[in-house]
Protein backbone atom coordinates (compact mmCIF):
# COMPACT_ATOMS: atom_id res chain seq x y z
CA UNK A 1 0.00 0.00 0.00
CA UNK A 2 1.33 3.33 -0.84
CA UNK A 3 0.30 6.68 -0.51
CA UNK A 4 1.21 9.97 -1.89
CA UNK A 5 1.36 13.24 0.96
CA UNK A 6 -0.27 16.89 0.43
CA UNK A 7 2.92 17.91 -0.93
CA UNK A 8 3.06 15.22 -3.84
CA UNK A 9 6.03 13.14 -2.48
CA UNK A 10 5.29 9.39 -2.27
CA UNK A 11 5.10 8.48 1.77
CA UNK A 12 6.93 5.78 3.25
CA UNK A 13 5.18 2.28 2.89
CA UNK A 14 3.99 0.21 5.79
CA UNK A 15 2.87 -3.10 4.65
CA UNK A 16 3.50 -6.51 6.46
CA UNK A 17 7.22 -6.23 6.00
CA UNK A 18 7.39 -2.75 8.32
CA UNK A 19 5.63 -4.32 10.71
CA UNK A 20 7.71 -7.40 11.16
CA UNK A 21 10.34 -4.95 11.41
CA UNK A 22 8.46 -3.02 14.33
CA UNK A 23 7.43 -6.29 16.12
CA UNK A 24 11.11 -7.86 15.96
CA UNK A 25 12.87 -4.67 16.97
CA UNK A 26 11.29 -4.18 19.77
CA UNK A 27 11.04 -8.09 20.90
CA UNK A 28 15.09 -7.90 20.76
CA UNK A 29 15.69 -4.89 22.39
CA UNK A 30 13.48 -6.17 25.06
CA UNK A 31 14.85 -9.46 25.11
CA UNK A 32 18.49 -8.13 25.03
CA UNK A 33 17.82 -5.63 27.84
CA UNK A 34 16.18 -8.51 30.24
CA UNK A 35 18.97 -10.52 29.38
CA UNK A 36 21.04 -7.99 30.59
CA UNK A 37 19.60 -7.57 33.16
CA UNK A 38 18.82 -10.47 34.48
CA UNK A 39 22.57 -11.93 34.01
CA UNK A 40 23.96 -8.89 36.11
CA UNK A 41 21.35 -9.83 38.70
CA UNK A 42 22.90 -13.59 38.41
CA UNK A 43 20.06 -15.29 36.69
CA UNK A 44 22.65 -17.40 34.56
CA UNK A 45 23.75 -19.25 37.94
CA UNK A 46 20.16 -20.80 38.01
CA UNK A 47 19.56 -24.43 37.94
CA UNK A 48 18.38 -26.95 35.05
CA UNK A 49 19.23 -24.21 31.78
CA UNK A 50 16.21 -22.14 33.08
CA UNK A 51 17.56 -18.46 31.89
CA UNK A 52 15.96 -18.65 28.58
CA UNK A 53 12.72 -18.81 30.24
CA UNK A 54 12.89 -16.60 33.00
CA UNK A 55 14.11 -13.78 29.89
CA UNK A 56 11.20 -15.15 28.58
CA UNK A 57 9.28 -14.42 31.34
CA UNK A 58 10.43 -10.89 31.72
CA UNK A 59 9.70 -9.85 28.64
CA UNK A 60 5.93 -11.21 29.18
CA UNK A 61 6.03 -9.42 32.66
CA UNK A 62 7.24 -6.12 31.01
CA UNK A 63 4.25 -5.74 28.64
CA UNK A 64 1.71 -7.03 31.87
CA UNK A 65 1.23 -10.64 31.37
CA UNK A 66 0.53 -13.30 33.48
CA UNK A 67 3.27 -14.76 35.35
CA UNK A 68 2.68 -17.36 37.55
CA UNK A 69 4.87 -19.16 40.94
CA UNK A 70 3.96 -23.28 41.20
CA UNK A 71 5.83 -25.74 43.52
CA UNK A 72 5.95 -28.84 45.24
CA UNK A 73 8.33 -30.46 48.01
CA UNK A 74 6.31 -33.73 48.67
CA UNK A 75 3.65 -35.27 50.49
CA UNK A 76 5.27 -33.70 53.71
CA UNK A 77 6.32 -30.47 52.65
CA UNK A 78 4.32 -27.08 50.96
CA UNK A 79 5.23 -24.54 48.99
CA UNK A 80 3.45 -21.52 48.40
CA UNK A 81 4.47 -18.57 45.77
CA UNK A 82 2.93 -15.53 43.94
CA UNK A 83 4.89 -12.84 41.94
CA UNK A 84 3.39 -9.54 40.64
CA UNK A 85 6.06 -7.06 39.23
CA UNK A 86 6.36 -5.41 36.28
CA UNK A 87 10.34 -4.48 34.80
CA UNK A 88 9.17 -1.28 33.92
CA UNK A 89 13.03 -0.73 32.04
CA UNK A 90 11.93 -3.48 29.38
CA UNK A 91 8.73 -2.07 29.18
CA UNK A 92 10.16 1.76 28.44
CA UNK A 93 12.52 0.45 26.25
CA UNK A 94 9.89 -1.44 24.36
CA UNK A 95 7.51 1.14 24.19
CA UNK A 96 9.68 3.38 22.74
CA UNK A 97 10.49 1.34 19.58
CA UNK A 98 7.84 0.05 18.49
CA UNK A 99 5.62 3.65 19.04
CA UNK A 100 8.36 5.42 16.52
CA UNK A 101 8.20 2.43 14.36
CA UNK A 102 4.66 2.95 14.34
CA UNK A 103 5.25 6.83 13.75
CA UNK A 104 7.60 6.61 11.30
CA UNK A 105 5.63 5.89 7.98
CA UNK A 106 3.35 8.48 9.04
CA UNK A 107 5.65 11.30 9.48
CA UNK A 108 4.99 13.19 6.07
CA UNK A 109 1.22 13.27 6.33
CA UNK A 110 -0.61 16.29 7.01
CA UNK A 111 -3.64 14.34 7.72
CA UNK A 112 -4.58 10.13 7.80
CA UNK A 113 -7.72 8.92 7.26
CA UNK A 114 -8.56 6.56 10.08
CA UNK A 115 -8.92 3.51 7.74
CA UNK A 116 -5.05 3.59 7.14
CA UNK A 117 -3.93 4.49 10.30
CA UNK A 118 -6.67 1.21 11.59
CA UNK A 119 -4.79 -1.06 8.57
CA UNK A 120 -1.41 0.25 9.68
CA UNK A 121 -1.52 -0.91 13.43
CA UNK A 122 -3.87 -3.84 12.71
CA UNK A 123 -0.93 -5.48 11.01
CA UNK A 124 1.53 -4.69 13.93
CA UNK A 125 -0.99 -6.06 16.21
CA UNK A 126 -1.44 -9.20 14.47
CA UNK A 127 2.31 -9.78 14.19
CA UNK A 128 2.56 -8.76 18.43
CA UNK A 129 -0.08 -11.21 18.62
CA UNK A 130 1.66 -14.36 17.24
CA UNK A 131 4.90 -13.07 19.34
CA UNK A 132 2.69 -12.63 22.57
CA UNK A 133 1.97 -16.31 22.14
CA UNK A 134 5.33 -17.71 21.47
CA UNK A 135 6.58 -16.03 24.32
CA UNK A 136 3.69 -17.05 26.62
CA UNK A 137 4.36 -20.93 25.60
CA UNK A 138 8.52 -20.03 26.31
CA UNK A 139 8.15 -18.82 29.68
CA UNK A 140 7.79 -21.65 31.72
CA UNK A 141 10.35 -23.94 33.22
CA UNK A 142 10.69 -25.81 36.38
CA UNK A 143 13.91 -26.57 38.51
CA UNK A 144 14.94 -28.24 41.84
CA UNK A 145 15.63 -26.21 44.55
CA UNK A 146 18.46 -26.88 46.83
CA UNK A 147 18.42 -27.30 50.59
CA UNK A 148 21.90 -26.93 51.40
CA UNK A 149 24.15 -28.64 53.57
CA UNK A 150 22.91 -27.56 56.91
CA UNK A 151 20.41 -29.10 59.19
CA UNK A 152 17.63 -28.15 56.38
CA UNK A 153 19.45 -30.22 54.05
CA UNK A 154 19.39 -33.31 56.49
CA UNK A 155 15.82 -33.28 57.26
CA UNK A 156 15.28 -33.02 53.27
CA UNK A 157 17.34 -36.24 52.60
CA UNK A 158 15.32 -37.74 56.36
CA UNK A 159 12.11 -37.31 54.71
CA UNK A 160 13.04 -37.11 50.63
CA UNK A 161 11.94 -33.82 50.56
CA UNK A 162 12.89 -32.43 46.76
CA UNK A 163 11.31 -28.97 46.46
CA UNK A 164 10.54 -28.23 42.81
CA UNK A 165 9.70 -24.46 41.73
CA UNK A 166 8.75 -23.23 38.41
CA UNK A 167 7.07 -20.73 36.87
CA UNK A 168 4.19 -20.35 33.46
CA UNK A 169 2.16 -18.01 31.65
CA UNK A 170 -1.26 -17.67 31.70
CA UNK A 171 -1.79 -17.91 27.88
CA UNK A 172 -5.13 -15.84 27.84
CA UNK A 173 -4.46 -13.13 30.15
CA UNK A 174 -0.62 -12.35 28.77
CA UNK A 175 -2.60 -12.39 25.34
CA UNK A 176 -5.17 -10.17 25.99
CA UNK A 177 -3.59 -7.60 28.15
CA UNK A 178 -0.17 -7.52 25.41
CA UNK A 179 -2.54 -6.66 23.13
CA UNK A 180 -4.04 -3.76 25.11
CA UNK A 181 -0.82 -2.91 26.15
CA UNK A 182 0.53 -2.12 22.35
CA UNK A 183 -2.79 -0.56 21.45
CA UNK A 184 -1.90 1.87 24.59
CA UNK A 185 1.46 2.39 22.95
CA UNK A 186 0.30 3.24 19.48
CA UNK A 187 -2.57 5.63 20.79
CA UNK A 188 0.25 7.46 23.01
CA UNK A 189 2.18 7.41 20.54
CA UNK A 190 -0.30 9.14 18.31
CA UNK A 191 -0.98 11.19 21.03
CA UNK A 192 2.15 12.57 22.01
CA UNK A 193 3.85 13.53 18.37
CA UNK A 194 3.13 16.66 16.87
CA UNK A 195 4.33 15.40 13.10
CA UNK A 196 1.76 12.72 13.48
CA UNK A 197 -1.46 12.49 11.28
CA UNK A 198 -4.55 12.40 13.10
CA UNK A 199 -7.99 11.63 11.06
CA UNK A 200 -9.99 14.82 10.33
CA UNK A 201 -12.67 14.08 12.83
CA UNK A 202 -9.91 13.93 16.11
CA UNK A 203 -8.42 16.87 14.84
CA UNK A 204 -9.72 18.76 17.43
CA UNK A 205 -7.52 17.01 19.89
CA UNK A 206 -4.79 19.18 18.23
CA UNK A 207 -4.34 21.97 20.83
CA UNK A 208 -6.22 20.44 23.55
CA UNK A 209 -4.73 17.28 24.27
CA UNK A 210 -1.64 16.76 22.39
CA UNK A 211 0.47 19.03 24.23
CA UNK A 212 -0.36 18.08 27.60
CA UNK A 213 0.46 14.12 26.56
CA UNK A 214 3.72 15.52 25.21
CA UNK A 215 4.57 17.37 28.11
CA UNK A 216 3.52 14.32 30.52
CA UNK A 217 5.79 11.96 28.34
CA UNK A 218 8.42 14.61 28.75
CA UNK A 219 8.36 14.27 32.35
CA UNK A 220 8.23 10.36 32.42
CA UNK A 221 11.32 10.13 30.70
CA UNK A 222 13.27 13.34 32.33
CA UNK A 223 12.79 11.39 36.06
CA UNK A 224 14.58 8.51 34.49
CA UNK A 225 17.45 10.24 33.19
CA UNK A 226 17.71 11.98 36.35
CA UNK A 227 17.79 8.64 38.22
CA UNK A 228 20.12 6.98 35.43
CA UNK A 229 22.70 9.71 36.04
CA UNK A 230 22.20 8.86 40.05
CA UNK A 231 22.50 4.99 39.48
CA UNK A 232 25.52 5.84 37.46
CA UNK A 233 27.16 7.61 40.01
CA UNK A 234 26.18 5.19 42.61
CA UNK A 235 27.93 2.41 40.22
CA UNK A 236 30.97 4.30 40.12
CA UNK A 237 31.72 5.82 43.87
CA UNK A 238 29.85 3.07 45.86
CA UNK A 239 30.39 0.04 44.74
CA UNK A 240 28.05 -3.11 44.10
CA UNK A 241 28.28 -2.07 40.46
CA UNK A 242 26.57 -5.46 39.18
CA UNK A 243 23.47 -5.14 41.25
CA UNK A 244 23.21 -1.37 40.36
CA UNK A 245 23.03 -2.18 36.46
CA UNK A 246 20.63 -4.94 37.31
CA UNK A 247 18.38 -2.16 38.94
CA UNK A 248 18.59 -0.03 35.75
CA UNK A 249 18.32 -2.63 33.22
CA UNK A 250 15.80 -4.11 34.40
CA UNK A 251 13.58 -1.45 37.22
CA UNK A 252 15.19 1.80 36.48
CA UNK A 253 11.57 3.40 36.11
CA UNK A 254 10.17 1.92 38.80
CA UNK A 255 12.16 3.55 41.01
CA UNK A 256 12.38 6.68 39.49
CA UNK A 257 8.02 6.82 38.66
CA UNK A 258 7.92 5.85 42.49
CA UNK A 259 10.31 8.50 43.51
CA UNK A 260 8.12 11.16 41.41
CA UNK A 261 5.01 10.39 42.95
CA UNK A 262 6.27 10.66 46.89
CA UNK A 263 7.95 14.03 45.94
CA UNK A 264 4.00 14.74 44.97
CA UNK A 265 3.27 14.39 48.48
CA UNK A 266 1.87 10.24 47.57
CA UNK A 267 2.01 7.55 50.28
CA UNK A 268 2.48 3.63 49.45
CA UNK A 269 2.19 0.93 51.96
CA UNK A 270 4.50 -1.40 51.84
CA UNK A 271 6.75 -4.23 53.67
CA UNK A 272 9.66 -6.34 53.33
CA UNK A 273 10.52 -9.46 54.55
CA UNK A 274 13.13 -12.42 54.26
CA UNK A 275 16.24 -12.68 51.63
CA UNK A 276 13.94 -10.20 48.97
CA UNK A 277 14.18 -6.55 49.21
CA UNK A 278 13.74 -3.31 47.20
CA UNK A 279 16.14 -1.95 44.43
CA UNK A 280 18.16 1.16 45.44
CA UNK A 281 18.47 3.33 47.26
CA UNK A 282 18.72 1.06 50.42
CA UNK A 283 17.01 3.60 52.15
CA UNK A 284 13.40 2.10 50.35
CA UNK A 285 14.37 -0.89 51.91
CA UNK A 286 15.25 0.22 55.16
CA UNK A 287 11.84 2.07 55.72
CA UNK A 288 9.44 -0.83 54.38
CA UNK A 289 11.80 -3.59 56.43
CA UNK A 290 9.38 -4.20 59.30
CA UNK A 291 7.06 -6.47 61.31
CA UNK A 292 3.84 -4.74 60.10
CA UNK A 293 3.06 -2.99 56.89
CA UNK A 294 4.75 0.90 56.84
CA UNK A 295 4.18 3.84 55.27
CA UNK A 296 6.28 5.47 52.66
CA UNK A 297 6.72 8.87 51.71
CA UNK A 298 8.37 12.23 52.21
CA UNK A 299 8.13 12.17 55.93
CA UNK A 300 8.96 8.55 56.74
CA UNK A 301 12.17 8.79 54.18
CA UNK A 302 13.15 11.60 55.67
CA UNK A 303 13.16 10.46 59.60
CA UNK A 304 15.11 7.95 58.02
CA UNK A 305 18.12 9.92 56.10
CA UNK A 306 18.34 12.91 57.83
CA UNK A 307 16.10 15.52 55.53
CA UNK A 308 17.73 15.03 52.20
CA UNK A 309 14.61 13.23 50.22
CA UNK A 310 12.80 16.34 50.96
CA UNK A 311 14.72 17.59 48.09
CA UNK A 312 12.51 15.52 46.09
CA UNK A 313 9.76 17.76 46.65
CA UNK A 314 11.91 20.47 45.17
CA UNK A 315 12.91 18.22 41.97
CA UNK A 316 9.28 17.74 41.19
CA UNK A 317 8.13 20.85 41.36
CA UNK A 318 11.20 21.94 38.68
CA UNK A 319 9.96 18.89 36.57
CA UNK A 320 6.51 20.05 36.52
CA UNK A 321 6.92 23.91 35.66
CA UNK A 322 8.97 23.00 33.50
CA UNK A 323 6.33 20.41 31.78
CA UNK A 324 3.53 22.27 32.19
CA UNK A 325 5.51 25.69 30.13
CA UNK A 326 6.17 23.29 27.54
CA UNK A 327 2.95 21.89 27.13
CA UNK A 328 1.79 25.58 27.61
CA UNK A 329 4.41 26.72 24.37
CA UNK A 330 2.62 24.44 22.30
CA UNK A 331 -0.54 25.82 21.95
CA UNK A 332 -1.81 29.21 20.59
CA UNK A 333 -1.37 32.42 22.71
CA UNK A 334 -4.87 33.13 22.83
CA UNK A 335 -5.33 30.07 25.16
CA UNK A 336 -6.06 31.12 28.63
CA UNK A 337 -3.96 30.34 31.55
CA UNK A 338 -7.00 28.47 33.66
CA UNK A 339 -7.92 26.47 30.51
CA UNK A 340 -3.98 25.13 30.23
CA UNK A 341 -4.35 24.18 34.18
CA UNK A 342 -7.39 22.50 33.51
CA UNK A 343 -5.83 20.75 30.61
CA UNK A 344 -2.72 19.71 32.53
CA UNK A 345 -4.75 18.12 35.84
CA UNK A 346 -6.37 15.20 34.55
CA UNK A 347 -3.23 14.73 32.02
CA UNK A 348 -0.88 14.23 35.53
CA UNK A 349 -3.36 12.98 36.99
CA UNK A 350 -3.48 10.12 34.71
CA UNK A 351 -0.18 10.02 34.62
CA UNK A 352 0.03 9.14 38.29
CA UNK A 353 -2.92 6.74 37.84
CA UNK A 354 -0.84 4.76 35.23
CA UNK A 355 2.69 4.90 37.68
CA UNK A 356 0.24 2.91 40.74
CA UNK A 357 -0.73 0.60 38.35
CA UNK A 358 2.39 -0.50 36.78
CA UNK A 359 4.81 0.55 40.16
CA UNK A 360 3.03 -1.80 42.41
CA UNK A 361 4.76 -5.06 43.77
CA UNK A 362 3.64 -8.04 44.82
CA UNK A 363 6.03 -11.23 45.88
CA UNK A 364 5.59 -13.89 48.04
CA UNK A 365 7.79 -17.58 48.54
CA UNK A 366 7.72 -19.50 51.34
CA UNK A 367 8.46 -22.87 51.98
CA UNK A 368 6.80 -25.68 55.13
CA UNK A 369 7.98 -29.15 56.08
CA UNK A 370 5.54 -31.00 58.32
CA UNK A 371 3.32 -28.02 58.47
CA UNK A 372 5.63 -25.88 60.55
CA UNK A 373 5.27 -22.78 58.90
CA UNK A 374 8.41 -21.14 57.08
CA UNK A 375 11.71 -22.62 56.84
CA UNK A 376 13.99 -19.75 57.60
CA UNK A 377 14.73 -16.62 55.93
CA UNK A 378 16.68 -18.30 53.00
CA UNK A 379 13.60 -20.04 52.34
CA UNK A 380 10.78 -17.46 52.69
CA UNK A 381 10.25 -13.73 52.20
CA UNK A 382 7.70 -11.23 51.16
CA UNK A 383 7.95 -7.75 49.18
CA UNK A 384 4.79 -5.61 49.30
CA UNK A 385 4.34 -2.36 47.69
CA UNK A 386 1.02 -0.92 47.11
CA UNK A 387 -0.22 3.35 46.68
CA UNK A 388 -3.06 5.24 48.02
CA UNK A 389 -4.59 5.16 45.23
CA UNK A 390 -7.23 7.80 45.62
CA UNK A 391 -5.00 10.61 47.67
CA UNK A 392 -2.04 10.19 45.35
CA UNK A 393 -4.49 11.43 42.41
CA UNK A 394 -5.88 13.86 44.11
CA UNK A 395 -2.46 15.66 45.00
CA UNK A 396 -1.73 14.77 41.05
CA UNK A 397 -4.73 16.92 40.36
CA UNK A 398 -4.01 20.06 42.46
CA UNK A 399 -0.14 19.81 41.08
CA UNK A 400 -1.14 19.98 37.64
CA UNK A 401 -3.71 22.84 38.25
CA UNK A 402 -1.12 24.56 39.93
CA UNK A 403 1.62 24.00 37.61
CA UNK A 404 -0.67 24.00 34.46
CA UNK A 405 -1.43 27.77 35.61
CA UNK A 406 1.94 29.38 36.83
CA UNK A 407 3.45 26.98 33.67
CA UNK A 408 0.90 29.07 30.97
CA UNK A 409 2.00 32.45 32.80
CA UNK A 410 5.67 31.48 32.29
CA UNK A 411 5.26 31.24 28.73
CA UNK A 412 3.25 33.53 27.54
CA UNK A 413 5.94 35.80 29.40
CA UNK A 414 8.40 34.18 27.23
CA UNK A 415 6.79 34.61 24.16
CA UNK A 416 6.00 38.26 25.14
CA UNK A 417 10.31 38.54 25.80
CA UNK A 418 10.75 37.02 21.73
CA UNK A 419 8.29 39.54 20.62
CA UNK A 420 10.00 42.15 21.96
CA UNK A 421 13.28 40.75 20.67
CA UNK A 422 12.10 40.39 17.71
Amino acid sequence: MSSRTFSGRPAARHGWAQALAAVLGALIAMGAVAALGLWAAGAPDLPGGSFPPVVAATVVAAVGGSVELSGDAGDLAGTEGGLTVVPLSVTLVGALLIGRAFLRPLRHHAVAGAPELAGWAARIAALWLFALLGLALAARHTFELSLGDGPLGDLGDLFGIRPVVGFSTDVPPTVLIGLLWLAGVLAVSLLVSRGAPLPAGLLRFQTSARPAAYAMVLLLLAAVVICLVIALVVAATRGHPAETFAVILLGLPNVAWLALTVGLGATWDGRVEGPFGLPMPQVLDEVLRTPDVSALNLRTLTEHDGGRWWWLLVVDAVLLLAAASVAAARVPARVPAWQHAVRMAPALASTVLMICLTVRISARFGLSVLGIGDLGEGFSGQVLLRPRLWSALGLALLWGLVTGFAGALSARGVRRRGGADR
